[in-house]
């Protein structure tokens, strides 16, 4: 393929279409794994991609060839709470080439009949695979050349016009989907070699398997499916904050039931999204990870901490403390290429009662955060976290709460950057070890007539007696919470500055961008009463 670099430093490239129907994205990457192997990673999405749901294989046949032929139905969830999740009936096609290549193709059934559960059927908006599939050629010596497509109809009519840029982009979905299964790939051939490293003695599998906890937690809270347990409470259709709850919802790990967490009332969710303008995406989750104190509230944390540990009824966290306003930030490990970061979050607290000076307040939160590179082209960024006891067992149950905020990039757009797509993207500009660079340092444009939707969700345990009182601090916290992003949003916009001021800052340094907007802030306030003082006298 054009722009392939050959070698052993070679890792990918990939493709994206805006001339057919719906959105495609191809990619071709080098991989020291043997096809079989690879096959059998890629047919089990649910292991690899964050946004499927379900994968269920209904019956299998054999076909000519020595092929497989299956009747697929998946799931997909929604980013947002403000459309449905997609679903697919699918036929998929695996066979060998004479040349020892490996072939999967897959594409949609004809027709819209219901899926499985005809109760949760309402919950999903029937969407197409156009086809699309996987080639897998072995290499002398080792290793295989990968090649995949992904083509889909993800019927953006049905979700609101604001959003539709984002059913409407191959951007997204080769950062989704196409590029996500070949980083996934090479992350489990690197693992295999021996050649990650990880903190505190983790296996790499374990800490994955935390990654893909969380990130399922959080959509999980944002779609509230009814065949998980949610149901919406005394919502009229006008409430900014939506309030769901879950009375079934299990806490046990898949590997120790037996450490299930049980409450009396359930869990439950506030959740909201919000369009904002002017910011990037990779700023705000970046500025909010590093300044938590800017919009959290320590005894909310306490609140969710102390209900993870078994037996506690009085919720002993809630007890007068003083959160010190310091997070410490311990790495457990990262992606092979740094697009998402796993880390603990060690908030110190210092209880208010002289009897418990001594005894440790401090809360642990296990924490994911991605798509802090603003360079990354139709990435997310997100910021998930759970409380966790700071005994960190392997099996330790997670209620993951957090904030996903998605550029918004229209089909114009896209168009007009015929540079950019019609030419190949190499990805090994991104796999340099150490932080992400930014390129278009103290170019601010880039940030400017820019939209991002973000959704925010937050996960609450209740007692039945109780429900109402956590529901009624439920939503105003998450009300508190999305005024303080604002708030920070409007801070570190470029479009909040003067023009010449914002040309020489860095969208990369969220930091300096809030200490100029608060110094000019400070000094009209000066200014302001100065002539109002030289008024009265």
């Amino acid at each position: 393929m054009p722009g392939m670099k050959p070698g052993p430093d070679s890792v990918g490239i990939f493709t994206i279409s805006q001339s057919c129907s719906g959105v495609a994205a191809r990619a071709c990457g080098l991989v020291s794994l043997e096809p079989v192997k690879i096959a059998e990673i890629l047919k089990d999405r649910p292991s690899w991609s964050r946004d499927c749901r379900n994968l269920e294989v209904f019956t299998m046949f054999p076909a000519g060839n020595g092929g497989t032929i299956e009747l697929v139905y998946a799931q997909t969830f929604a980013p947002t709470t403000l459309a449905p999740a997609r679903d697919f009936w699918t036929l998929r096609y695996t066979t060998t080439l004479e040349n020892g290549s490996l072939v999967v193709c897959e594409r949609s059934l004809s027709g819209s009949g219901a899926g499985p559960s005809a109760a949760a059927a309402a919950q999903f908006v029937r969407a197409e695979v156009l086809p699309s599939g996987y080639l897998i050629r072995p290499c002398e010596g080792g290793g295989s050349i990968i090649h995949i497509v992904d083509h889909l109809n993800l019927e953006a009519w049905s979700v609101p016009e604001v959003l539709r840029p984002l059913y409407e982009s191959s951007k997204v979905i080769a950062q989704k989907m196409t590029i996500a299964a070949l980083r996934y790939i090479r992350q489990i051939a690197q693992e295999t070699s021996g050649e990650v490293v990880y903190s505190l003695g983790r296996q790499p599998a374990v800490l994955r398997t935390f990654s893909q906890r969380l990130s399922r937690g959080f959509n999980d809270a944002i779609n509230g499916f009814n065949d998980d347990g949610w149901s919406i409470m005394n919502c009229d259709g006008t409430e900014d904050v939506i309030i769901a709850i879950n009375s079934i919802k299990s806490f046990s790990s898949t590997s120790n039931p037996a450490n299930a967490l049980s409450f009396l009332g359930g869990v439950l969710c506030a959740k909201a999204s919000m369009l904002l303008q002017n910011i990037a995406p990779a700023v705000l989750v970046r500025f909010l990870r590093e300044h938590r104190s800017e919009w959290a509230d320590f005894n909310v944390d306490a609140y969710c901490a102390a209900s993870l540990k078994a037996g506690t009824n009085a919720y002993p966290g809630m007890r007068p403390t003083r959160f010190t306003g310091s997070q410490i930030i311990m790495p457990l490990g990262h992606t092979i290429e740094h697009e998402e970061l796993l880390e603990v979050i060690r908030l110190e607290g210092h209880s208010f009662v002289q009897e418990d000076a001594f005894v440790s307040r401090d809360i642990h939160l296990l924490q994911i955060c991605s798509g802090i590179d603003e360079n990354a082209v139709g990435a997310c960024s997100e910021l998930v976290f759970a409380p966790i006891d700071e005994m960190f067992p392997d099996d330790a149950p997670l209620l993951p709460s957090g904030f996903r905020v998605i550029p918004l990039d229209s089909k114009s757009s896209e168009t007009q950057d015929s540079l950019t797509t019609n030419r190949t993207l190499d990805l090994t500009s991104s796999l340099e070890v150490g932080p992400a660079t930014n390129h278009a340092a103290g170019d601010t444009s880039s940030c400017q007539n820019t939209r991002s939707v973000l959704t925010i969700a937050f996960q609450f345990p209740f007692e039945s007696n109780l429900r109402d009182n956590v529901a009624t601090m439920a939503r105003q916290y998450v009300r508190s919470v999305i005024s303080s992003v604002q708030r920070v949003a409007m801070a570190i916009s470029p479009s909040g500055l003067n023009p010449a001021v914002g040309s020489k800052l860095s969208p990369g340094s969220p930091e300096a961008l809030t200490l100029a907007h608060w110094i000019c802030r400070s000094y009209r306030r000066v200014a302001s009463f100065l002539v109002y003082i030289g008024r009265s006298c």
